[in-house]
């Protein structure tokens, strides 16, 4: 496993991180985006396309990028470090994988649509414990009948991505008979939604194995990971050069072992969940048997990264509570990875239920 970036994947990085700061600031663009329900905008999501940052995951026979989950990791861990609101998760990497894995003419229209910047999705259900939607057929097509179901960036989606079992059926957003309600979550640059199906019409874009969910799923977990690893790393690095200008008592505060302390378990926090995560994405494409482990590790231990925006804050000081500061908008980020698809005490549980079972062997 090489864990160093080639030179092509260097280029994504540096291009995409130029583009945030000159196209997607903060201050510009994520402030503004924190009350829109789409957190994003055509022209900022366009030019993500442009950048191939939509299609990273698609097949090049769609006109996507037709790259790695190490690629669409380096774009995660720049938009975590952005703390960019749109939509990337649920269609660059929740979508894509789901609809090249479950094929067929259906899919690729909206893979097309993906890669070119003119569709987004949005995927219900994905870490439920059941899929309960209802499927039935009216006039020689399908239709969908469902409870509440969780659907983050459902509003800014064209396309609803629902399961029935492993049947995987997609709706129009605008559809009749579909109903999305907001939910306020502690992350305003995370959209959660509820979507609730009364006979919306579908079309049925084919059936995906179990083993097919779980690793569209996992895939969902690592590049989450990836993102919540740039926004630590992002406000790590703000913090410590913070500490190297801030000054009491005549001194910069870094200079006080109490901040460096700090500064030190932050960083170490950083790397460990940085091997990780580099780990997990290599095994997203490479090995079955290890992908789903990995993207169970780092859940487990996504309280980890959480601490780091808390120490950040501590570092930072009064500043770092008030809201003209980056620093809580970061530490949500991190407490909404957290809480991303359940709590870590399930994956925990799984991780330790794995290791039992490794060292009966």
């Amino acid at each position: 496993m090489n864990l160093e970036l080639d030179d092509e994947q260097v280029a994504l990085r540096d291009t995409l991180r130029r583009f945030l700061v000159e196209r997607a600031s903060i201050s510009g663009h994520v402030r503004p985006m924190l009350d829109d329900p789409t957190g994003t905008t055509e022209a900022v999501w366009r030019s993500l396309a442009e950048l191939g940052a939509t299609g990273v995951l698609v097949p090049a026979e769609f006109g996507g990028a037709g790259m790695t989950m190490v690629e669409a990791g380096i774009v995660a861990e720049e938009l975590g470090a952005a703390l960019h609101p749109g939509p990337w998760l649920s269609t660059a990497v929740a979508g894509a994988r789901a609809l090249t894995r479950v094929g067929g003419q259906p899919a690729a229209g909206i893979l097309a649509g993906i890669a070119d910047g003119t569709s987004k999705v949005a995927v219900a259900g994905l870490g439920e414990q059941s899929q309960k939607s209802l499927v039935s057929t009216r006039n020689g097509g399908f239709c969908v009948c469902s409870p509440p179901l969780a659907v983050p960036d459902a509003e800014a989606a064209d396309v609803l991505l629902v399961w029935d079992g492993t049947e995987l059926f997609a709706v129009e957003s605008a559809a009749a008979g579909v109903s999305v309600t907001p939910e306020r979550g502690i992350d305003p640059t995370r959209k959660q939604f509820r979507v609730e199906l009364d006979n919306a019409s579908a079309q049925r874009l084919g059936t995906l194995s179990a083993d097919d969910l779980q690793a569209v799923t996992d895939d969902l977990l690592i590049a989450a990971a990836a993102d919540a690893l740039g926004a630590a790393s992002a406000v790590m690095h703000t913090a410590i050069e913070y500490a190297k200008t801030r000054t009491q008592f005549g001194a910069p505060i870094g200079s006080f072992q109490a901040i460096q302390h700090l500064c030190v378990d932050m960083f170490e926090t950083v790397e460990l969940a940085r091997s990780g995560v580099i780990h997990a994405l290599w095994a997203a494409e490479n090995s079955p048997q290890e992908r789903h482990l990995a993207a169970l590790r780092a859940k487990a231990f996504a309280g980890r990264l959480a601490t780091v925006g808390d120490t950040a804050i501590q570092v930072f000081g009064g500043i770092g509570y008030t809201w003209e500061h980056d620093a809580h908008l970061y530490l949500k980020r991190l407490l909404s990875w957290s809480a991303f698809l359940g709590s870590s005490d399930c994956y925990l549980t799984e991780v330790g239920a794995h290791l039992a079972k490794k060292g009966k062997r």
